[in-house]
C-alpha cells in the first residue's frame, strides 16, 4: 500500500489549484492591461489599485495562498516544521492580494518578502532523512537551492544591475513564483505514489538484507 492513504484527496486538489490559480489569474489580468509586459513588469502591479482589473490578480494571490495553507494541513508524511513554513508562506501570499503595492507599499513588500522566503525554504525544512515518497532525501535541499538562485536573479533584476537593466524582472519573478507554486504538488504526488512508511524496510528484512535509503528503489534479495 502506498502513502496515498496519508495524503487526503483535498490536499491533492489544493496542491494542483495553487499553480493554476496563480498562472490563470495573472494571464487573464495581463490580457486586460494595456501596455503591460509579463516579461518586464511584476505580478504585483496587476493587483494594484491603478490596474484595470486588480480584483483578478488579488483573487489569484488569495486562491494560491489559501491553497498552500490547505496543502500544508494535508501533507501528513512531511515533518511538521516544513508544513508550518509552507502555511506561513501561503498566508503571506494571501496578504499580497489584500495589500495593493501602490496603496500599501511597505506592507506589500513585507508580505512579499515573507512569502518568498517561506516558500523558498520550506522544501529544505521539510526534508526527511528517509526521503518523502519517491523523493530522495536531498531533493528538498536541491529545490531550495534552485529557488534561492531564482530569488537572486529576481533581486538583481529588481535592482536593475543586470545587463538588461531590469528588462527581465517579470520573467524572473514568474519563474520563481511558478517553481514555488509547483513544488507542493511535486511533494504531494511523490508522497502518494511512494512506498508506505516502513515498506522498504519490511521487504528488505524478509529478503535478508539491509534496506537502502532511496525511496524509489527496493532492495534486492541477497545472493548466495
Amino acid at each position: 500500500m502506498g502513502r496515498d492513504c496519508e495524503i487526503p484527496g483535498w490536499a491533492v486538489a489544493s496542491a494542483a489549484t495553487a499553480p493554476v490559480a496563480m498562472i490563470g489569474s495573472w494571464t487573464v489580468a495581463a490580457s486586460l492591461q494595456d501596455g503591460y509586459s509579463p516579461v518586464r513588469d511584476t505580478i504585483s502591479w496587476l493587483a494594484a489599485r491603478a490596474a484595470v482589473s486588480p480584483e483578478i490578480a488579488a483573487c489569484g494571490f488569495a486562491a494560491t495562498g489559501l491553497a498552500h495553507v490547505v496543502t500544508a494541513a494535508g501533507l501528513r508524511p512531511v515533518p511538521r516544521a516544513g508544513r508550518l513554513v509552507l502555511g506561513i508562506g501561503g498566508l503571506a501570499t494571501v496578504g499580497l492580494g489584500l495589500l495593493p503595492v501602490d496603496d500599501a507599499h511597505t506592507a506589500h513588500v513585507a508580505a512579499a518578502g515573507v512569502a518568498f522566503v517561506a516558500l523558498a525554504t520550506w522544501p529544505a525544512v521539510a526534508r526527511d532523512a528517509a526521503g518523502i515518497g519517491r523523493l530522495a532525501p536531498w531533493s528538498g535541499l536541491v529545490a531550495a537551492s534552485g529557488m534561492a538562485a531564482m530569488a537572486a536573479w529576481y533581486a538583481l533584476e529588481m535592482q536593475r544591475v543586470t545587463p538588461g537593466k531590469g528588462s527581465l524582472t517579470g520573467l524572473a519573478e514568474r519563474t520563481f513564483a511558478v517553481t514555488q507554486a509547483l513544488w507542493p504538488l511535486v511533494v504531494v504526488v511523490a508522497a502518494r505514489t511512494g512506498p508506505a512508511p516502513g515498506a522498504a524496510t519490511a521487504v528488505a528484512a524478509s529478503a535478508g538484507v539491509r534496506a537502502r535509503r532511496w525511496p524509489w528503489r527496493l532492495p534486492r534479495a541477497a545472493t548466495r
